[in-house]
């Protein structure tokens, strides 16, 4: 078998949300012994490590090989960071060090854009939004899917595991590269504005990461003016405050009603009456919880043409986790509600490798 790395071995255990302690006790050996496991002090027996590696629902030859990146925590925008708890967080950066290595694996088989993200340092939330709209050539025209239009731009966007669903979204930095990960199971109009905030981060707090209360304040102005810019809202948002002109008028914007009112109101269309008649009105309706008749969800254009030329090639969905060495619902898990169509194909990997790296046109 190849090295043990104690690398892997920590980044299973937080993305299965157990401690030390818990670990030891699944495996039958003392903490200590996962501690030095963990720091490389000591290495598993084949035994052992069978252990570990059903009691952490990884095959064994996940924890050899060389170290997987994870995202960097303190440049990472973990909404709320202060009220997630060490689980929870854990579980979130280790199942993203996951997707990253499914990206490093794309990447080394086809040709993706580069990215294309400005970032900005200093200025306010809306010229920046404005900046990004004028250097993507989007003018004042609504934004038809974000996920597309980030991915045109060389940003990766994953997926949230089901065990972080707790979190709205969270972003960052690794070697010149912009990665999303978005909670997919929200309404389409709610995922677009986390990803729209997300793009704020990265464009606004690329240096440091974003954290605290004017960090998330500064997200929220971008991703609104982003998605929702003055000038098309002065021209054509309704006026006089009612929730059916309200209602109507989101779906050019494909925002949620809420967002649209707030949005409205800080751009002087409503008065604080108004904008306070519309939220008691929409919080009464349900509209403050879900979009009725909303949007379809958004996908990936890029996890879908990668999939649908591997599945031309006949590699399967197995193929693909047995060469990340992951199991295939953990697969699975990082492109949860981005991909529509599942990797289907019966050739081995060997056979299915393209000879040359095919370019992706994303439209």
């Amino acid at each position: 078998m190849a090295v043990f790395n104690p690398q892997r071995l920590g980044l299973a255990r937080r993305r299965r949300g157990m401690t030390k302690i818990q670990l030891a006790g699944e495996v039958g050996v003392s903490s200590r012994m996962i501690i030095a496991y963990e720091r490389g002090e000591k290495e598993p027996s084949a035994g052992t490590l069978a252990k570990v590696a059903a009691a952490l629902s990884f095959p064994v030859s996940f924890f050899a090989g060389p170290d997987l990146d994870e995202p960097p925590l303190q440049a990472s925008s973990f909404r709320a960071l202060s009220s997630l708890t060490a689980r929870q967080r854990d579980q979130g950066m280790s199942s993203a060090a996951i997707a990253l290595s499914l990206s490093s694996w794309i990447d080394t088989r086809f040709s993706l854009p580069e990215p294309n993200t400005p970032q900005h340092r200093g200025i306010d939330p809306e010229t920046a939004a404005m900046a990004i709209r004028n250097e993507w050539g989007l003018g004042q025209r609504p934004i038809p899917n974000m996920i597309h239009l980030l991915e045109a731009h060389g940003v990766r966007v994953f997926s949230l595991v089901e065990e972080c669903r707790d979190l709205d979204a969270f972003s960052f930095w690794l070697r010149q590269v912009p990665f999303v990960f978005l909670n997919t199971v929200k309404s389409a109009e709610r995922s677009r504005m986390d990803a729209a905030h997300e793009l704020g981060h990265l464009v606004l707090h690329w240096r440091d990461g974003s954290h605290g209360r004017e960090a998330e304040r500064e997200a929220d102005l971008f991703g609104s003016a982003f998605l929702m810019p003055s000038e098309s809202i002065l021209a054509q948002a309704p006026r006089g405050g009612r929730l059916e002109d309200i209602l109507q008028a989101k779906r050019r914007w494909n925002v949620s009603a809420a967002n649209l009112t707030h949005r409205m109101f800080k751009l002087g269309l409503l008065s604080s009456w108004q904008y306070r008649s519309l939220f008691i009105e929409l919080s009464r309706e349900g509209y403050r919880r879900t979009e009725h008749h909303g949007s379809r969800p958004e996908s990936s254009q890029i996890l879908a043409k990668v999939f649908d030329a591997l599945r031309n090639e006949g590699m399967t969905r197995a193929q693909v986790a047995e060469e990340l060495n992951i199991a295939v619902d953990e697969l699975d898990k990082v492109v949860f509600g981005l991909v529509l169509v599942p990797l289907e194909g019966s050739l081995n990997s060997a056979e299915s490798s393209p000879r040359s790296k095919p370019d992706l046109q994303l439209v």
